[in-house]
């Protein structure tokens, strides 16, 4: 008896996790079709025609927001405020027609993978070395590794290997950082020649765990390991901390994401926002106030006539009425779980990236979902479903993707493009890293060649023209 209780126990947590992922992975529009859709399929389900806060459930009795979780805790705090905001009006309307956009908010054209690196590379090759590398990139799989020997290559370009490994080492430099490796630990082993390129501290045995040990890393095996690195198993478990928060073995994941998508969350324009942030009544010296925005205006419970009539039906429908009383109980609890999480998440966010949000992209400081999942306690993927897709509107008025605020170069590329506006000169890469390192921006010249291609800027010797002629 103990053991089937545990099995169900057991069976609604997992389906609990996954339905809360599920849901924390949707949009607001999305989440509105996916509640309409319960709503339509599940009778024990209903949502009552009144206006409640998400967050305390208090009945509102206007279409202001909720009047105590909307306020700070105390007149001298500057906290953000976060809360849960039953605004249908996002998400309700319909389409906007797209002769209706201003011509600077149609969303740029999609890039695959290849594409991208491709652009990234293309000011650092030879005109003759651009097919090898577009013949490099064509197969890498959905990982981003390669899939061909260099050797195969070589041969049926008729070219040396040596030339296709140079080419090679050009697309692995590329964001993102290790794509077009053989392997997963070679990925991992670019990927911490970059960082300390960077002057970022890497761990004296990084090198030789991922070489000698990977496998016992991933099984948690560090007294095995530390035997073979002639170290402490505490020096293994701080390499493994390492690892897991600053490389990735596949690096096309890192860059699209879960659903590998190509480059979406970078380039897709959005038009209505996930989350709206503003000032408190609107003083710019006030503290942020975040909504996340709930889609729906009542409220969504289980329908009591429904549990009710459960104990009065004929007995063959018995176990079909209490599945859907149970999935209309598990759907309301994995949506309010889903809102605590993206509460927590944007609490730590709208703190961390205050400047960012106030002042623009210069400010905005280096962070990983990695990081923000060990701070919050819960699961790398857990931050990767609530920030996929989705879009923040500033107090500015302007719609970013919830991505950008994970963009670990974004401030540094700001800077680049600062400079290079005001060069009276054309500066060369290698100058370029210099005055970035003097604003304490230490970059190596290669990763200074992959921001300004990253963001349109053409190599110095062709920049002359430019700088002349204005």
């Amino acid at each position: 008896m103990f053991q089937l209780q545990n099995q169900s126990t057991r069976h609604l947590t997992t389906a609990h996790l996954a339905q809360t992922m599920t849901l924390l992975s949707l949009t607001a529009e999305e989440l509105h079709q996916k509640i309409e859709s319960e709503l339509a399929s599940n009778p024990a389900l209903e949502m009552v025609e009144e206006r409640r806060c998400p967050s305390c459930n208090r009945l509102l009795q206007s279409s202001e927001p909720c009047p105590i979780c909307s306020r700070p805790k105390t007149l001298e705090s500057t906290d953000p405020i976060v809360f849960i905001s039953p605004r249908e009006d996002f998400v309700s309307g319909s389409p906007i027609p797209q002769e209706d956009l201003p011509e600077d908010n149609i969303g740029a054209a999609t890039e695959d993978l290849p594409t991208y690196v491709l652009r990234q590379i293309a000011p650092e090759l030879d005109p003759g070395d651009r097919a090898l590398a577009a013949y490099l990139l064509t197969h890498l799989d959905e990982d981003g590794l390669l899939q061909v020997s260099l050797i195969e290559v070589a041969q049926y370009h008729h070219v040396l290997v040596s030339r296709v490994e140079s080419i090679k080492r050009l697309i692995q430099h590329a964001e993102p950082i290790g794509v077009g490796s053989a392997t997963p630990e070679e990925a991992m082993l670019i990927q911490l020649e970059v960082l300390a390129a960077e002057n970022i501290p890497v761990p004296p045995l990084a090198v030789q765990a991922i070489e000698k040990g990977m496998s016992l890393l991933s099984r948690h095996q560090y007294s095995e390991l530390a035997h073979i690195l002639k170290t402490s198993p505490k020096n293994v478990q701080e390499i493994a901390n390492f690892i897991g928060n600053n490389l990735n073995p596949f690096p096309a994941r890192s860059h699209w994401g879960d659903s590998r998508e190509s480059a979406k969350s970078e380039e897709q324009v959005f038009h209505r926002p996930d989350i709206v942030i503003n000032h408190l009544n609107e003083d710019p010296l006030g503290p942020l106030v975040v909504e996340i925005i709930m889609p729906i205006s009542g409220t969504l419970r289980i329908n009591p006539m429904f549990r009710q009539a459960t104990k009065e039906i004929h007995e063959e429908k018995v176990d079909d009425w209490k599945n859907a009383l149970e999935r209309a109980s598990l759907f309301v609890k994995c949506l309010q779980q889903r809102n605590h999480t993206m509460e927590r998440l944007m609490m730590r966010i709208a703190g961390l990236q205050k400047e960012f949000i106030l002042h623009g992209e210069g400010d905005l400081k280096p962070v990983t979902r990695a990081q923000l999942a060990k701070e919050l306690e819960v699961h790398e993927s857990t931050i990767s479903r609530a920030v996929s897709n989705k879009a923040i509107q500033l107090p500015n008025g302007r719609i970013v993707p919830f991505a950008k605020f994970f963009d670990r170069s974004l401030h540094i590329r700001t800077a680049l493009q600062v400079i290079i506006a005001a060069e009276t000169k054309p500066y060369s890469d290698t100058e370029l890293a210099e005055l970035l390192a003097g604003m304490d921006y230490h970059v190596a010249r290669r990763t200074v060649a992959k921001y300004r291609a990253m963001e349109g800027i053409l190599p110095a010797h062709l920049r002359h023209k430019t700088v002349n002629r204005s």
